[in-house]
């Protein structure tokens, strides 16, 4: 797409105006992409009331009330702190996924203006 007769200026808009903001959201799009495998989002969802780290203790083989108890107790207990921890885990992740939505579209909208921002800026120290 690019001759080698251009100048230097309609090679340099090419470049800034359009080739770097494809590549900016191909990398915004793998930061989004990792961010969701990274949380797993559906995994924390499937297993929400699975016990934390496995942790699950074995009923007893006789019939003792007090340690039947115990270990259903325990593994409840087991449960609700996984569950906990993934609703943390969910949470962090969508914030997570905010910032890089956010940043994401200042640093694309940053580029394009950027050359604008230069310009108004050196119009500014000049008249000013």
């Amino acid at each position: 797409m690019v001759s080698n007769n251009q100048n230097i200026i309609s090679l340099w808009i090419f470049w800034h105006f359009f080739e770097m903001p494809k590549f900016l959201i191909l990398v915004w799009k793998n930061y989004l992409m990792f961010a969701t495998n990274y949380f797993s989002f559906i995994l924390l969802l499937k297993t929400f009331f699975a016990p934390w780290r496995r942790y699950n203790w074995r009923y007893p083989k006789g019939f003792d009330v007090v340690e039947i108890l115990n270990t259903f107790i325990s593994n409840i207990f087991s449960r609700f702190l996984g569950s906990v921890i993934r609703i943390f885990l969910i949470i962090f992740g969508f914030v997570f996924q905010i910032f890089v939505l956010t940043a994401g579209a200042v640093i694309l909208l940053g580029w394009i203006f950027m050359p604008f921002l230069v310009i108004i800026g050196l119009i500014f120290t000049l008249y000013v």
